[in-house]
């Protein structure tokens, strides 16, 4: 029987009622059950569960509803701030404020939210990553009052579903997977491993939405364009810098 992974889909629309205490505390204790660099446990997860926090949240997500009305609103920190200040408090020297303790906190950040998001789904909850907390990151800083060291990468609404949508399709395992190693794709295999997605209804309905010839330029030309691009990579650089995890000396 295929686990609860295989049922995954992404829940933009919750129900109000609020999730018991000990739920929530299941799911936040599967996240530091993940695996972690060194046993350092670099992340912090901010869980918002009170509205006018989240109507202050709401347009760092681009004031989309279901941060207002999903019960619970989670913030995934990369956090060395923690670590460091226990270094600190036991006169050892930390020199966790650079840009790999950034990159080790983040991966930390990133296996505790998906254990959160895991036990979650087997409550019967849903969940949704938003991609926003990267483009409004200073933002979601100062409304959270985030310390130097301590930098949002992403954040996850919580809830019981109101709707349940289909799965969305995914790319062929060849498409992602290379035994012993990288075997680069042949123009004939990225058209094959693309095919179905492209030929599909949704990708027809998109095409004739956006009067564009293929998939690939709306992604390059709707949904992630290169200006944009440029601007969320700098202020996301400044806020690394602004925490801190700059230091080449």
């Amino acid at each position: 029987m295929k686990s609860v992974l295989f049922k995954h889909r992404s829940i933009r629309k919750f129900r109000p009622t609020p999730i018991p205490a000990e739920v929530l505390r299941e799911c936040l204790e599967a996240a530091t059950r993940a695996s972690t660099c060194g046993n350092m446990q670099l992340y912090s997860l901010v869980v918002t569960r009170d509205a006018a926090l989240r109507e202050r949240l709401s347009p760092c997500h681009f004031n989309q509803p279901m941060v207002r009305e999903a019960p619970c609103v989670v913030t995934v920190c990369a956090d060395v701030h923690r670590f460091s200040q226990w270094c600190e408090q036991r006169e050892a020297e930390p020199a966790y404020d650079n840009f790999a303790w950034f990159l080790n906190a983040a991966t930390d950040a990133l296996l505790a939210a998906q254990n959160l998001c895991i036990e979650a789904e087997l409550h019967g909850l849903g969940i949704c990553y938003l991609g926003t907390t990267i483009y409004t990151a200073g933002e979601i800083a100062q409304v959270l009052e985030l310390p130097k060291g301590v930098i949002p990468v992403t954040t996850i609404v919580m809830g019981y579903p109101a709707e349940t949508p289909g799965l969305t399709d995914r790319l062929p395992l060849e498409a992602v997977v290379h035994y012993e190693k990288y075997t680069d794709y042949t123009a004939a295999e990225i058209d094959e491993l693309w095919a179905e997605r492209e030929e599909s209804d949704e990708t027809k309905r998109l095409l004739e939405e956006n009067g564009l010839p293929n998939l690939a330029r709306i992604f390059t030309e709707r949904r992630y364009v290169r200006r944009d691009n440029l601007a969320i990579s700098q202020s996301y650089l400044a806020l690394l810098r602004e925490k801190g995890f700059f230091n080449n000396d």
